[in-house]
């Protein structure tokens, strides 16, 4: 595929507008903006025109699954929505992106990677920072040594309650709580690290009264052919933590910011040895933009599916492992 990549956004949500949409944007060499779909026409046309002139807007998700329209798809749909829509597009031969979770049990997961697979099309989850120039730092240390074998991660992502009542995240039936929402990047953090063979050991979900939706919760994750182990933790009413902190046989790596560094803002890097402590500055960067540059490769070149399918597959299953290994308060 030799000419841009023709990619749409099923929703009004928020985060596209803030983030990925203008991203894309600003690729014209990689994709060109086909369009948006969402459930009120007046409300998509009105979004549309925010995003500049001649953006073509549909009222109705399925008008703008047609493989004749576009080549890829990014939906940040509500989770219990995504099962549905993701599977759509890929039946019609279209390569998605998707908001974290995938879907909301592992049956869907493994049934949508699946059908991707079986088409040899793109399936993504928007974990950005995975893509973000401070992750392949650590990933480099790591694997130079300088903080020797790993013996324990600890990762923390977290923040104060949502102001609205309604807001989808409190909603059972859209899907919601903090484990598909902010337990699903410590979770994803931990393979990056560790790799794929971990399970679930044990686990805590709190859910409160007023509130249909786990709240907050943790985990501890070890390797089955490995000794060495994470903690997470990760919830909606905490007091605001996004760091990991990784502890080696011959020092400990910190990090703050690790998955939600906006552009503009220049990361730092803790490593602390026995020949004394080192902070690095990592260049400022887009992480939208270089994970969007991943899932134009994936799409026109082909290389890097199976491991995608693989990264789907585990996340999906240590979210079940999680959920039920969990005492629930």
């Amino acid at each position: 595929m030799s000419r841009p990549v023709r990619i749409g956004v099923l929703s009004t949500a928020s985060i596209g507008k803030r983030f990925v949409i203008p991203a894309i944007q600003e690729l014209p060499e990689l994709f060109s903006f086909a369009g948006i779909a969402g459930r009120n026409i007046d409300k998509t046309k009105a979004f549309a025109e925010t995003l500049g002139e001649n953006i073509a807007y549909y009222g109705n998700y399925d008008d703008l699954i047609d493989a004749q329209k576009v080549d890829a798809l990014y939906i940040p749909l509500p989770n219990a929505m995504h099962y549905e829509w993701v599977k759509k597009a890929l039946e019609n031969g279209i390569h998605v992106l998707v908001e974290k979770s995938l879907a909301c049990s592992v049956s869907e997961a493994e049934e949508l990677v699946d059908l991707a697979e079986s088409k040899h099309l793109a399936l993504i989850e928007n974990f950005q920072f995975r893509f973000h120039p401070q992750t392949q730092f650590i990933l480099d240390t790591l694997k130079k040594g300088v903080i020797g074998d790993i013996r324990s991660v600890k990762s923390y992502f977290g923040f104060p309650p949502f102001q609205e009542d309604d807001n989808i995240r409190y909603q059972q039936t859209l899907g919601g709580g903090a484990l598909l929402d902010a337990g699903a990047y410590p979770l994803k953090m931990s393979q990056l690290l560790l790799g794929f063979d971990l399970q679930v050991c044990s686990a805590v979900l709190n859910t409160q009264p007023e509130r249909e939706v786990d709240i907050w919760g943790g985990a501890f994750l070890k390797q089955n052919n490995g000794a060495a182990f994470s903690q997470i933790s990760f919830g909606f009413d905490h007091f605001y933590q996004c760091s990991l902190e990784i502890w080696g046989s011959q020092g400990k790596l910190t990090a703050e910011r690790i998955f939600t560094a906006p552009p503009g803002f220049e990361a730092e890097i803790k490593i602390e040895t026995s020949k004394g402590t080192e902070l690095h500055k990592i260049s400022a960067a887009n992480h939208f933009k270089n994970m969007l540059a991943h899932f134009y490769r994936l799409i026109t070149k082909g290389e890097g599916l199976e491991i995608e399918y693989l990264h789907n597959r585990t996340q999906a299953r240590l979210i079940d492992e999680l959920r039920n290994t969990s005492h629930e308060q």
